[in-house]
Order: structure tokens, then C-alpha cells, then sequence
């Protein structure tokens, strides 16, 4: 499902979008209970899915309504930051190494692509001046032994 809402508000039982974020609730697959689905406008795949509260009659969902609304948008976006934040660190580390009594910096940045991802390690002293820069394959393994080695080699390309 794309959520290319409308501008319009929809402030339904099951359905409430308002501010670029739709909540559908909807039958949960795993048992007899209900589920609700945040999905940010313009995504096909929702941002958070979890369990929705029964209603009086024990079979139908509790309605949406403002402040629910506004906890599970608050909860999406949290989601997303914390994914983006996980993503950023798997594609960027760096550590801190000693050679020759100098302390230096080691950043490995992979830059993913459909077509072959890309990567980087960069020297850089304790003022961030950078102290040399070059490719590596996106699988490069960043540790404190092949960081010590690269510094130790005058920055010239891991093998």
C-alpha cells in the first residue's frame, strides 16, 4: 500500500491521517486480535506495526483517536530515527590509534549503491585536519590492528 494521502485530514475509526503519517488498523495475522500499521506518506512499507487495544464489545478495535494518533506517530518516528541511527553506524566507524606517539583518527565510510557500494578510510589528526584518504573495497574490516598498520604505512592503500 502507498500512502500518498491527500492533504485532507481522515480522522476514521480505523483510519486516521493527518500530517504526512496514516494509522490503518487492521486484523492481526498472529492471533484473533488487531494491529495497527504507521506508514509515513509516500512510503509503500509502514514505519511500525504492533498490537491494537480490543474495544468494549471484546471483538471490534478501539477507535483511533487524537492522542493515540499522536503516540504512534511520535512512536514511528522514533523507529525510523533509531534505524537510521543503526544504519549510520554499520556504514561508518572509526577509532582512535597511537603510531609513532601520534594520535590519529581512522573513519571507514561505505557508501551503498544498487550498483556496488563504495568505501573510504581517512587519516585524521587531533584538529580533524585530514592526514590521508583512500579507497578500500566496502568489505574492509576496520580494526585497531588494520587501522595501527595503514597509519604505520604512510596512508598508501590496504592490500
Amino acid at each position: 500500500m502507498t500512502t500518498d494521502t491527500p492533504d485532507e485530514p481522515i480522522h476514521e475509526a480505523r483510519l486516521w491521517s493527518d500530517g504526512g503519517w496514516t494509522a490503518r488498523v487492521i486484523n492481526n495475522d498472529d492471533d484473533d486480535g488487531w494491529a495497527v500499521a504507521m506508514f509515513l506518506q509516500g512510503e509503500s512499507e509502514p514505519a511500525l506495526v504492533g498490537p491494537w487495544t480490543m474495544g468494549r464489545d471484546k471483538k471490534n478495535p478501539k477507535p483511533l483517536d487524537t492522542a493515540a494518533f499522536n503516540t504512534l506517530v511520535k512512536t514511528a518516528k522514533e523507529v525510523i530515527r533509531r534505524s537510521e541511527q543503526q544504519r549510520h553506524a554499520e556504514l561508518n566507524k572509526n577509532l582512535t590509534v597511537t603510531v609513532n606517539g601520534s594520535r590519529v583518527r581512522v573513519a571507514l565510510a561505505i557508501v551503498p549503491d544498487e550498483e556496488g557500494a563504495t568505501a573510504s578510510l581517512t587519516a585524521l589528526d587531533e584538529f580533524d585536519e585530514e592526514l590521508g584518504r583512500v579507497p578500500v573495497p566496502p568489505s574492509f574490516r576496520l580494526t585497531l590492528d588494520s587501522a595501527q598498520a595503514w597509519v604505520a604505512s604512510g596512508y598508501q592503500r590496504p592490500r
